[in-house]
């Protein structure tokens, strides 16, 4: 598994989210887009603006929260979520 000091050192050198992060459509740490892996689990491991921020169970939500299953809350269902972004772009 990753130590301490590497997903400490991840968190500190990663970019700003993108749009499709910001909106639940992407993973927070590796990007994998929802859209194209609509079976992949995926856990909620922050909010930002009243919005979840999700992971990939396992490391990305690990090195994202700390933990691999993330916060105790279910994510908005993907047709949810694109719905949603694309209200807002709108």
């Amino acid at each position: 598994m990753y130590s301490q000091d590497s997903i400490s050192g991840r968190r500190r050198g990663r970019a700003e989210p993108t749009p499709e992060m910001l909106s639940g459509l992407a993973c927070l740490m590796c990007g994998t887009d929802y859209r194209n892996a609509p079976d992949l689990e995926v856990v909620v491991v922050s909010h930002r603006d009243d919005k979840q921020l999700l992971a990939c169970h396992g490391t990305c939500a690990r090195m994202a929260s700390g933990s691999v299953s993330g916060l105790d809350e279910t994510p908005l269902p993907l047709a949810e979520r694109v719905r949603r972004d694309g209200a807002d772009g709108s």
